[in-house]
């Protein structure tokens, strides 16, 4: 990979729907590393709005009309999309961050990641949750032992996303699946990231609650790892109230972290109110929160852009691989097809030898046959 000279990199913005909102406001925060030089979007008005937002001089309806001006692009479109813009940014020259998920299939995703080391350049996924600050504590703990051996991680993420009616989120082509693709491949990938090489997995999912979803808009996906952990995620779109809000619970040998995402605290809980039962029936499991450690507390946001752009920008000056390079990234992918086809034959899938740090000869080869 060729190392870039040390300037700002000159970033545009492909899809200026509600992805593209969110980082505003991020980049005057990164005006050292980064400036916005264009915007696209099919919708020129909305492409003109989020120039005028980001400082951008030129917007344009053609997002291939913008590859001229740029360094570098952030693609935040509806999925399906994904791979045809990717691949024209990369052979155009340019350093891509992809909007999660990489690409609706294992082909395009090989295809993005061949191309990206075809021309040498840098290929992202944008998972922001690897760059929160509790995350980043809590995989620290967790590699350290600090609870000692972990035996699970539970990730709860609940929220009611109803999109409007004709808008491409509700669309099982266009979003490349569900709830589970879309926004569970966030979590898979930490699941992956914190316990390691992963063995079996089931996913059950259901339209139940998000009746406007074409497919899942609930799910819970279990997974069990090389280790003996196993790792759960239970998302949902459609949760009218609740208690979890974006929480981790890691539980090990000495105790449970728990993760408040919402609230931005980290938690070290050593031991519970009470007595925990050791045989038979009683004792009080309900944890003090009062006497748990804060371990960390940051201002509570969810995700993390400012962090994920200044990565992208300091892995192109550097020439370094990305903590969610194409590749990476591909493996929470592979993982989730897998479950999702176990799914739809009542049967546990089979996740051993997904390569994920294997070199690109191997990884490369597909597991999927069209």
């Amino acid at each position: 990979m060729v190392v870039e000279t040390k300037r700002k990199l000159r970033l545009g913005i492909i899809g200026c729907g509600d992805m593209e909102s969110a980082h505003q406001g991020i980049f005057d925060k990164i005006s050292d590393l980064i400036e916005v030089t264009a915007t696209a979007d099919i919708d020129l008005d909305r492409a003109k709005n989020a120039a005028n937002a980001s400082g951008a001089k030129l917007w344009v309806q053609d997002y291939r009309d913008l590859l001229d001006h740029v360094d570098a692009v952030l693609i935040a479109t509806p999925h399906d999309l994904h791979h045809e813009m990717g691949i024209a940014a990369l052979r155009a020259g340019k350093h891509v961050l992809m909007e999660k998920p990489m690409a609706v299939n294992e082909e395009e995703c090989l295809d993005l990641i061949a191309t990206s080391y075809e021309v040498g350049k840098t290929l992202m996924i944008a998972y922001p949750m690897r760059f929160q600050p509790l995350v980043i504590k809590l995989k620290e703990l967790v590699d350290n032992k600090y609870m000692g051996e972990i035996f699970h991680v539970g990730i709860f993420t609940e929220q009611l996303t109803e999109p409007p009616i004709g808008s491409w989120i509700r669309s099982a082509k266009h979003l490349g699946g569900g709830q589970f693709f879309s926004h569970g491949c966030h979590y898979v990938d930490l699941l992956l990231w914190f316990l390691g090489n992963p063995e079996i997995g089931v996913h059950i999912g259901t339209r139940l609650g998000t009746p406007w979803m074409e497919k899942e808009g609930t799910s819970d996906a279990v997974i069990t790892f090389k280790s003996g952990a196993i790792g759960h995620h239970f998302g949902t779109w459609g949760a009218r109230a609740t208690r979890h809000g974006y929480t981790i619970h890691v539980h090990g040998e000495k105790g449970m972290l728990e993760a408040d995402i919402t609230n931005g605290i980290l938690y070290a809980h050593h031991g519970f109110a009470g007595t925990p039962p050791r045989g038979g029936i009683g004792g009080t499991l309900s944890p003090n929160v009062d006497d748990a450690e804060i371990v960390l507390q940051v201002q509570a946001e969810s995700k993390y852009l400012q962090g994920e752009l200044r990565h992208f920008a300091e892995c192109i000056s550097n020439g370094v691989i990305p903590l969610t390079s194409g590749q990476g990234s591909l493996q929470g992918l592979r993982a989730i097809w897998l479950m999702e086809e176990a799914e739809q034959e009542l049967r546990f899938a089979d996740l051993r030898g997904l390569s994920l740090n294997a070199p690109w000869e191997e990884a490369k080869k597909p597991i999927f046959v069209r």
